[in-house]
Order: C-alpha cells, then structure tokens, then sequence
C-alpha cells in the first residue's frame, strides 16, 4: 500500500504531486513547467465555471480539485528550487485575508459590505509600494477584457470616480456610438478602433452601474445567439437545404421566427 494512502486531504496531494514529480514519477508531470502549466491553470478555472453553471455537485467537486491540483504542482516546482512551498501559500493567503479583515481580526468597526469593501481597497493599496502605490495596480492584465473593464472601473469607482446618475453614464454610451459613427464616416481605421474600445467601455460602465457582469451579460447573449442560429441551421435542413443555398433575406425570416417561437408562452 503506497504511503501517500494513510494521509487525508491536502497533505495527501501535496505527497501525491511530490512523488509524481519525484525520481521515478511520471515523465509527463516531470516535464512540466510553470510556464507550460499556465495554460492549464486557466482551463481548469474556466472548466469550474462550467461545472457551476451545470448544477452538478460531484462534477464540481472534480473540478475544483483540477484547480488545486495546479496549485499544488506550482508550489511544488517551487520547492524545488527551495523557493517556497504550499504551505508558505497557504499562510500567505490567511496573513492576507486577517490583515484585509480587521473588523473580524481586529478592532474595526463597519455597518454594511460597502464599508467593508472601502476598508479592503484602502488597505490594499497601503500594502502596495508603502500606500504608494495606484488604487488600479494588481489588476490581472491577462483578465478577459471585459472583465478587466469593468475591475478598473470599479475600482476608481470605489475612490469617487464614478458617475452620479445612469442618465450621465447612458448620455456617455450615446456620445461614444457618436463619436463611432463619425469615425466610420472618416474611414479611419485606427480612429475606428479607438472609438469602438470606448464604445465597450462605455457599455461596460453601464452594466457596472447596474451591478451586472459585462462577461456574464455578453455570454449569456452569446448563448441565445448560439441557440437561436442553430435552430434556424435545422430548419433549414429540415426543408432539405443547406445555409449556403439560402439567401440572407430567407435566413433572416427563419431568424424571426425561431425568435418568435421563444417568446410564445408554453402551457
């Protein structure tokens, strides 16, 4: 019976990664780097987010254990190198979260979340460079742009810089697309570029407003649209065609109908 069998829990993956990376160990997990892992940790954290939205306990269970099984191998090829381990992770993590919550580990008193999360950014930006540091440093820039969007914005947001009212964010979304459409008339093509990046901050902003993820927002439209094309794809078959022998105008009255459909109640 292997050694690793009579521990439980994380101890336990912290052997099994050891004694996969060890002499003997597979040749694969041997061969693994931090940079060849990256892509992975990224699949595995969008695999969870898959698991979530499918309802399926046992399913999410497996995939979050994918997530910390990339954590554990980071920390061990850093053991390594006698650099760190997981439990210096995992201490990191818990000074981080007790320094950040003072008014559960301390003496600070708050009323509501949004005082709470003021605190967070303000002792955030004081462990960064001396307090020095920009309220909009640590920002993941390899966050999906939307997302990292709207992390900017909020956090300016939390410091006042936000707007007052949805008519003043609205009015900016309505300036943006104008100053679009200008850009198109010109036929600038950097011009065009700039002014559209504004155009989705300026949406993005919008959704902030309204405590809606801008990601969450364009998946979900990406699903109905994923849905709804590929019940036009089987109706068109179903009449015995294919898309490429349609013409636009045919297509787009499948399109209103499948449309049509979804908004019929069902009894």
């Amino acid at each position: 019976m292997s050694q690793t069998s009579h521990k439980k829990g994380i101890d336990r993956l912290i052997d099994v990664v050891a004694k996969l990376r060890g002499e003997g160990g597979c040749p694969w997990d041997r061969e693994q780097t931090l940079l060849s892992l990256k892509q992975y940790l990224i699949e595995e954290s969008y695999e969870v987010l898959d698991a979530i939205d499918s309802g399926d306990l046992d399913r999410h269970k497996e995939e979050l254990g994918d997530v910390l099984l990339q954590i554990v191998l980071h920390s061990q090829i850093r053991n390594e190198k006698s650099e760190f381990d997981f439990n210096d992770v995992a201490n990191r993590i818990s000074d981080k979260l007790i320094n950040r919550h003072p008014h559960v580990f301390g003496d600070v008193k708050v009323s509501n979340t949004a005082e709470v999360l003021a605190n967070w950014e303000v002792i955030k930006t004081k462990e960064k460079k001396g307090g020095k540091g920009s309220v909009l440093e640590g920002v993941p820039r390899h966050l999906p742009a939307l997302q990292k969007a709207q992390r900017v914005q909020s956090r300016a947001a939390k410091f006042g810089f936000d707007w007052a009212r949805i008519e003043d964010v609205l009015r900016k979304v309505e300036e943006e697309l104008a100053e679009t459409k200008q850009a198109l008339e010109e036929n600038n093509t950097d011009r065009i570029k700039d002014e559209v990046g504004d155009l989705l901050f300026a949406v993005v902003n919008l959704c902030r407003f309204r405590d809606i993820l801008a990601e969450h927002a364009l998946e979900g439209t990406i699903s109905k649209f994923t849905r709804r094309f590929q019940e036009v794809e089987r109706r068109v078959q179903d009449g015995g065609r294919d898309l490429k022998d349609c013409s636009l105008s045919e297509l787009d009255a499948h399109w209103e109908a499948v449309k049509s459909a979804e908004r019929k109640p069902s009894f």
